[in-house]
């Protein structure tokens, strides 16, 4: 087992020996990884330990999704995603061209189809102007036409700053950075307890190591209300919810359907942006994604199923609430899981042409959507510091994007 005894400035023989702090953090994904990132950054003497569940970084939420670099149209103003948005994907954009990483800012294309979605895409473009993007316009009938010459619209609105990633490579690129500069990462190493001694040291024990903390920072993504009720013995303010959103491939012979980005305009009322259009940043194209409940936090596929998952989902208060508030969304989703009719009706919304013939099985991921006791989804990063411990409780989409100024943020308000 791997023993760490933390260091602290310690007088001896009147010299004072100033030894460095020793920050934790939870989470490999890509959120974990740019805290890390920061904490280096801000102060190189600190030492950086991270451990991560999984034989590697990104496993889950961090890599199952569509690469989209987004830069916060959608959000309230005046919000901490709002807030960390547009600077979120500036300083990711930045971080791909110094250290080369395949990205594009292609731009995306937001479609209403009626005159009810018109309305909601403009109430948008004044979001989007308030939270500071740059460029936004509607597009004419033949400005549409020259982008996007197969999609059907109503009116349509460009977000040029928008674009697509490779995250596993930004991830990968993070993480030896990190451990260039000193810090360590432990890997199949999931943190079992953590013990706060009488001098506020935390111990951080796991299957193979035992590590002292000045500080905790958990980013545990779609384990972090039951990482935050193990580490602090309290109960956590909202609940996870797994959805998964499941993709449908474009054949390479239907490629020409869609150029670049090419969205809905979404329900207001529910943080999932409907079945899309994307491009994909080593080529190819996708469809999606839907948002069904999950029976397993981590299952990708319709078939995965946890006896726990599931019951700690289906009788969580919150989660019965939102059900009957919200069950012909629901049920709609979960149809467009069952029917590939349905999946595709969704998607002929954008592009009439679409057939089924141009769809293959693609991928899925899963969201960690935080739910309140009263039935609402939580919409806004939630952070909240227990003694020591600094938990991150929700960092949904744009999560990815703006993970370094999330990061930022943390460091900036939270690490002494």
């Amino acid at each position: 087992m791997t023993r760490l005894a933390v260091r602290y400035p310690a007088a001896c023989g009147g010299v004072l020996h100033c030894l460095k702090k020793r920050i934790g953090i939870i989470g490999g994904g890509i959120l974990g990884l740019a805290v890390a990132y920061r904490i280096q950054e801000r102060d190189p003497s600190i030492e950086v330990v991270l451990f991560e569940k999984e034989d590697g970084p990104g496993k889950h939420q961090s890599c199952h999704n569509s690469g989209v670099l987004h830069c916060g149209l959608y959000y309230k103003p005046g919000s901490l995603k709002a807030n960390l948005a547009v600077e979120g994907i500036r300083s990711m954009v930045g971080f791909c061209r110094e250290h080369k990483i395949d990205h594009e800012l292609c731009g995306k294309v937001v479609v209403a189809s009626d005159e009810r979605e018109k309305k909601i895409l403009e109430a948008l473009a004044q979001r989007g102007s308030q939270n500071g993007l740059i460029g936004l316009k509607f597009l004419g009938s033949s400005e549409l036409k020259c982008r996007e010459p197969h999609v059907n619209a109503t009116a349509s609105l460009l977000v040029p700053e928008e674009g697509i990633v490779d995250y596993p490579a930004v991830m990968a690129t993070i993480a030896s950075l990190i451990e260039a500069r000193g810090g360590k990462i432990f890997y199949n190493s999931p943190v079992i307890a953590v013990h706060t001694q009488a001098d506020e040291t935390l111990i951080i024990q796991t299957p193979r190591h035992e590590i002292a903390v000045d500080q905790l920072i958990c980013c545990a993504g779609l384990q972090s209300d039951r990482v935050y009720r193990s580490l602090t013995g309290e109960h956590p303010p909202l609940k996870i919810i797994p959805f998964r959103g499941e993709y449908r491939k474009l054949l390479p012979e239907a490629s020409e359907l869609v150029n670049h980005l090419v969205y809905p305009v979404p329900d207001p009322l529910y943080p999932f942006l409907g079945v899309h259009f994307t491009r994909l940043v080593h080529g190819g194209r996708e469809v999606g994604p839907n948002a069904v409940l999950a029976l397993k936090r981590e299952g990708y596929r319709i078939s995965d199923f946890s006896p726990y998952d599931a019951v700690d989902a289906l009788s969580y208060p919150g989660f019965i609430r939102f059900l009957s508030k919200n069950f012909r969304f629901t049920l709609g989703e979960f149809q467009s899981s069952l029917s590939k009719e349905h999946f595709l009706a969704k998607a002929k919304k954008l592009i009439p042409e679409i057939k089924q013939e141009h769809l293959a099985d693609g991928t899925a991921g899963v969201r960690a959507q935080a739910v309140a006791r009263d039935g609402t989804l939580v919409m806004d990063f939630v952070i909240k510091s227990v003694g020591r411990q600094i938990h991150v409780l929700n960092a949904p989409s744009p999560g990815a994007t703006a993970s370094f100024a999330i990061a930022r943020h943390i460091v900036q308000e939270y690490v002494f």
